[in-house]
C-alpha cells in the first residue's frame, strides 16, 4: 500500500472530574488531558494504539493542524501504511501531565487561587504521567491496548504502561530509553535546569504576569540537551570546523562555527513553543524514573506480562548501548517475551524521530507477528447441549453471533452449532441442540499464529474457531472479522 498521511486533525481535550493522587503524596483536581486520535476503533475495541511523546513532544503525533507549516512529530511511522497504520489501528497520543501543550501544567490556572500554578505546581513523576493517561484511555472506553510505544521519555512511560497495568498492555515498544536515569543523565538535567532558575526574569516560577520569560535560561538548557541528543559523528557531518559567515576565525566570543549557530537556533526557536516551568518539572520526573526494586531491575520487571519489543540506537550515547543490555538481561531474567533490535544510525538519540525506514520495518513486523491470544475473543457466549434449539436461536439475535460453542457444564468443548446449522433445525422442526449441533468441531490453541489458523480457517472454509486450553476448556474465539480488520495485508 502507497503510504501517505493522516490528513487534516483536530486537537481534542477532555477534563478529569476526579481527584488525581501523586506519588509525592500530594494531588492535583481538575486536570485536562489534551490528546489527538488517528483511525478507528474497532467494534471489538482490541485494536488501539497509546503514542507517548518525549520530554519537549506533544500530542500532535501525526497529520496536519489547519495552517501549519509541519505535520505531527512522528509522521514518519503513522498514517496509512505506514508502521502505526491509521487505517488498521486506533492510535491515541495525549500530552503528558505537567506539559505546555494543552494538559494541565504549571502554566495552567489553578482553580484555587485564579492564577497560574507556576511552582506552585506539585512534583510529579513518570508513574504519575502514565496515570494519567490511563484515566484518558478509560473514558474512551478501551479495556486493553493493543501496544504502547514511544520513544526517549516517550520509552520510559511505555515501560511505567507494563508495570503499573501489566493486564492492559499486550505489546509494548520502549525506544532508545531507559529503565532509570543514570548520574550523568540526571547532571545534565540539572545544569538545564539551573541555567533557567539563575536566569533573573524565572521569578521563582512567577513571569507569567510579566513582559518577560526566562528565555535566555530556556535556551540554555535547550542548547545543551540537544548536544546529547546528536552524535559526534553526526554533528561532524552535518558541521564539521566549518565557519559561519566567515572566511576566517574572528578571535572573539561572536559565533564562529555553524554548529554554535545551530545550536543558538534551537535554543531560539524552542522559547517560542514551551514553557520554562514545564521543562524544570518535566525533567524532574525523568531524573525521579527509576523501574528497580532495591536497586535490581530483576526484581522491578518482575509483574511485567507484554510482549516487548525494545529498539535501541547504536550512536546513542544518551541511553547507552549498556543500558540496554541492562533492561534485556533483566527481561529475561524474568521470563519475559522479549525481542532487542538496533537502529544503525549517525543520528545519536534523535534516530527514533528520523529513522523512518528501520523504525517502519521493525515495529510493523512486530506488530504483526500476533498469536490467536492477541486477537481472541475471551468473551464468549455459549451453550450446553440438552438446551432447545428456540434458547440457541434467541441467544445468537439478542447477542448478534454466528456462532455458538457447546460446553459441558465444567466448560469442556463439546461442539459448536452455526446459524446455519440452527436454520436448518427450525426449517425442519427440529427442536433438540444435540440433533443439529457439529460434535467434530475445529478449534486452535491461544499460542497459534494468527498467519497458521488464517490459512487455515481459509483451507476449510470456516469463519470462527473456538479457543480451547491444554484442559480442552473453552478460552475464547477467534473470527476472520477479528483477523481480517487488523492484518488484511499480513495473512
Amino acid at each position: 500500500m502507497k503510504t501517505k498521511s493522516v490528513g487534516i486533525v483536530k486537537p481534542l481535550a477532555v477534563t478529569l472530574s476526579e481527584e488525581i493522587q501523586l506519588e509525592s503524596g500530594k494531588s492535583i483536581d481538575n486536570v485536562t488531558i489534551a490528546y489527538e486520535t488517528y483511525g478507528k476503533l474497532n467494534k471489538e475495541k482490541n485494536n488501539a494504539i497509546l503514542v507517548c511523546h518525549a520530554l519537549t513532544g506533544d500530542a500532535h503525533a501525526a497529520g496536519w493542524h489547519e495552517g501549519d507549516s509541519k505535520p505531527g512529530w512522528w509522521e514518519i511511522i503513522i498514517g496509512p501504511g505506514k508502521a502505526l497504520d491509521s487505517e488498521k489501528y486506533f492510535i491515541i497520543c495525549s500530552n503528558v501531565l505537567g506539559g505546555c501543550k494543552g494538559t494541565t501544567g504549571p502554566a495552567s490556572i489553578n482553580p484555587k487561587t485564579g492564577k497560574e500554578y507556576g511552582i506552585d505546581f506539585p512534583v510529579i513523576t513518570i508513574k504519575d504521567i502514565v496515570n494519567v493517561e490511563k484515566k484518558l484511555i478509560d473514558l474512551l472506553g478501551i479495556e486493553k491496548l493493543l501496544a504502547v510505544i514511544g520513544g526517549s521519555m516517550g520509552g520510559m512511560q511505555t515501560l511505567q504502561w507494563t508495570l503499573s497495568y501489566p493486564e492492559m498492555v499486550k505489546k509494548a515498544i520502549p525506544i532508545a530509553t531507559t529503565a532509570r536515569s543514570s548520574p550523568q543523565q540526571i547532571a545534565f538535567n540539572e545544569v538545564g535546569r539551573q541555567s533557567i532558575i539563575k536566569d533573573p526574569f524565572w521569578q521563582n516560577g512567577e513571569y507569567y504576569q510579566t513582559d518577560t520569560a526566562p528565555e535566555a535560561g530556556l535556551s540554555v538548557a535547550r542548547m545543551i540537551a540537544h548536544i546529547t541528543y546528536l552524535s559526534d559523528e553526526s554533528m561532524y557531518l552535518k558541521f564539521g570546523r566549518d565557519l559561519q559567515d566567515k572566511d576566517e576565525v574572528t578571535y572573539d566570543f561572536t559565533t564562529d562555527f555553524q554548529v554554535e549557530s545551530y545550536l543558538h537556533h534551537q535554543g531560539k526557536t524552542f522559547v517560542k513553543r514551551f514553557d520554562a516551568n514545564s521543562y524544570l518539572y518535566i525533567t524532574k520526573a525523568i531524573d525521579l524514573f527509576d523501574l528497580s526494586e532495591n536497586g535490581s531491575l530483576i526484581d522491578g520487571f518482575k509483574p511485567i506480562k507484554s510482549k516487548i519489543e525494545y529498539i535501541n540506537v547504536d550512536s546513542d550515547w544518551l541511553y547507552t548501548n549498556e543500558q540496554a543490555e541492562e533492561i534485556l538481561r533483566a527481561m529475561q531474567a524474568n521470563g519475559i517475551e522479549i525481542s532487542y533490535s538496533e537502529i544503525k544510525s549517525n543520528y545519536g538519540h534523535d534516530a527514533f524521530l528520523l529513522e523512518g525506514g528501520q523504525l517502519n520495518y521493525l515495529i510493523s513486523r512486530f506488530l504483526q507477528d500476533n498469536i490467536v491470544e492477541d486477537l481472541m475473543n475471551t468473551e464468549v457466549m455459549t451453550i450446553t447441549e440438552d438446551a432447545k434449539i428456540k434458547k440457541a436461536a434467541k441467544i445468537m439475535m439478542d447477542h448478534y453471533v454466528t456462532h455458538l460453542p457447546v460446553v459441558t457444564e465444567d466448560n469442556k468443548l463439546i461442539g459448536i452449532i452455526t446459524a446455519w446449522d440452527l436454520s436448518k433445525a427450525i426449517a425442519q422442526g427440529g427442536e433438540e441442540l444435540k440433533d443439529v449441533m457439529t460434535e467434530d468441531v475445529k478449534f486452535c490453541k491461544k499460542d497459534e499464529t494468527i498467519r497458521t489458523i488464517a490459512g487455515r480457517m481459509k483451507d476449510d472454509d470456516i469463519s470462527c474457531l473456538p479457543v480451547i486450553d491444554d484442559n480442552d476448556e473453552l478460552i475464547g474465539v477467534i473470527t476472520t472479522d477479528l483477523i481480517s480488520h487488523l492484518f488484511t495485508n499480513t495473512v
